[in-house]
């Protein structure tokens, strides 16, 4: 049987825009503010998740790849996912 977790209290201060925008959603939503904080943390999380999963593939298929067009492609685009375009 599994364990449900448990939610945590935490205190966060949003900047006003950010806060208008995220009681925009819930009233769209009837939902709670705190419900939609809590899945646009978790959108984040699962994204960062992905985007390192992307990472280590991109690094793999260079460290496999011979071919130097390929290699400079794959450099470039390691370098946008790292320091931003």
């Amino acid at each position: 049987m599994p364990i449900a977790e448990r939610p945590v209290r935490q205190s966060v201060s949003l900047p006003a825009r950010v806060a208008r925008r995220v009681k925009s959603l819930a009233q769209t939503s009837k939902t709670s503010t705190s419900r939609v904080i809590a899945d646009l943390i978790e959108s984040g999380l699962d994204a960062r998740e992905q985007e390192k999963k992307r990472f280590f593939e991109f690094a793999d298929r260079l460290s496999r790849s011979r071919d130097p067009e390929e290699q400079q492609r794959l450099k470039e685009e390691l370098a946008r996912m790292t320091f931003g375009e």
